[in-house]
């Protein structure tokens, strides 16, 4: 189940949003994914929230009373940073859109009014990036934990041993060059 918080000053589109959230699919690629919708007018009552339960995905509208949008998931960000964060707005202000972009890591910026299969291809494809983003955080833990005091090139040499045994073997010669058949030994 993924959660998305919702924030926009208006009701009538925290309303619309819920509906279309609520009934169509949101896929994307082969994954599927169901959606846990909690929506907030207020952006302060929404940091709020954010600040004792996780969210997977937090959409916001650019212009609101009380913060604008970046402000609001500027908050969010500090909060969750691995949250996915989209920008919902019907003002397409290129300046707004670029410190959104810099300053908040936004993943779409997402016009007003919305197509509802863009949308949710959007919603679908935020989430799907967070997931993979999370997976490779846990593998690459995961390879930290087995490396141990190890380095990354004894890691691959041990690799590559266990494939060709003796590839990481290297035979000098007197003169310092390296010898690709140990048979063989330069005459003086």
């Amino acid at each position: 189940m993924s959660r998305i918080m919702i924030v926009d000053d208006e009701e009538s589109i925290l309303k619309a949003l819920r509906r279309v959230l609520r009934i169509a699919p949101c896929v994307y690629g082969n994954k599927s994914f169901s959606l846990e919708v909690e929506a907030f007018s207020s952006p302060a009552e929404a940091l709020e929230r954010a600040r004792h339960e996780t969210f997977d995905l937090f959409i916001s509208d650019f212009r609101m009373p009380e913060m604008d949008g970046i402000e609001f998931l500027k908050g969010a960000k500090a909060l969750q940073p691995d949250a996915a964060r989209l920008i919902l707005s019907g003002y397409a202000d290129l300046n707004a859109l670029l410190r959104a972009v810099n300053e908040v890591g936004i993943e779409r910026f997402i016009g007003k009014p919305w197509n509802d299969y863009e949308l949710m291809s959007a919603i679908g494809q935020a989430l799907a990036h967070r997931e993979l983003l999370m997976e490779n955080r846990e593998l690459a833990n995961l390879v930290r934990l087995e490396m141990g005091d190890k380095t990354a090139e004894q890691v691959e040499a041990e690799r590559l041993e266990s494939i060709e045994p003796g590839i990481t073997e290297v035979n000098w010669g007197p003169d310092g060059s390296v010898l690709l058949d140990p048979e063989f030994q330069p005459k003086d």
